[in-house]
């Protein structure tokens, strides 16, 4: 009663297109679900995602869940997640991007959900890791830990979306990235997680920090690709 009465004058609005939300949506409209482009890259191990890796570093699968288009409703999407505070579109994609995934071979083995983390001074300055709430929902669906301790960011860099790709691999390439890892991680299937794969520069990064690790696999999982 009081939910109905507060959404009477507070009316909840589909985060990608700004349309009022009919009573049974959740977070964004019908008509946007529909509309969001999914890449399908679960069905082809040898997807566009994965190729992304070819002679960088070893994964044992690799996948985005749906396409990233300039002005397009993932875009508005991602924006709201990452800047305006709004993770349960984390927890959404988490939710629908598990449901979708659940019976693939690779999971089976994978340990642990591990976040590409953000800097302390940057998760200090937004409050929030933009993939937190995906990859707690991919956690909780899957039936797999969320580690968020082994992997940090012991550098401070600014956001590299105005940055050229040269640009973005040299800094990638200066290890802002540190795994502390014990004897009981050897042996371990990472699956790192994003919310955007563009160059593949910064997960390449991460994930050669966690190869590290005696005896370790990784693979990756994003949110969204740039297409």
């Amino acid at each position: 009663m009081f939910k109905n009465v507060l959404n009477l004058f507070y009316p909840k609005v589909c985060l990608g297109c700004k349309t009022f939300l009919l009573a049974k949506e959740n977070v964004i409209c019908t008509q946007c679900r529909h509309e969001i482009p999914l890449t399908l890259h679960h069905l082809n191990p040898e997807n566009e995602a994965y190729k992304k890796f070819y002679g960088k570093i070893p994964v044992e699968f690799a996948l985005a869940f749906v396409y990233f288009h300039k002005k397009g409703i993932v875009q508005e999407l991602i924006h709201n997640l990452k800047y305006k505070g709004h993770e349960e579109i984390g927890d959404l994609v988490g939710d629908w991007c598990a449901s979708e995934i659940a019976g693939l071979e690779f999971l089976k083995s994978i340990t642990d959900v591990i976040p590409v983390p953000l800097h302390p001074r940057k998760l200090k300055e937004r409050g929030y890791n933009q993939v937190t709430s995906f990859g707690k929902s991919l956690s909780k669906n899957l039936n797999i830990n969320y580690n968020e301790q082994i992997l940090v960011r012991s550098r401070y860099s600014k956001t590299q979306t105005k940055k050229n790709l040269l640009n973005r691999i040299e800094v990638n390439n200066e290890s802002i990235f540190t795994v502390k890892f014990t004897s009981n991680d050897h042996h371990k299937h990472f699956l790192l997680i994003d919310d955007v794969l563009t160059t593949g520069s910064t997960l390449e990064a991460c994930g050669k920090e966690l190869l590290k690790i005696p005896g370790s696999k990784i693979s990756v999982l994003c949110m969204a690709m740039s297409h």
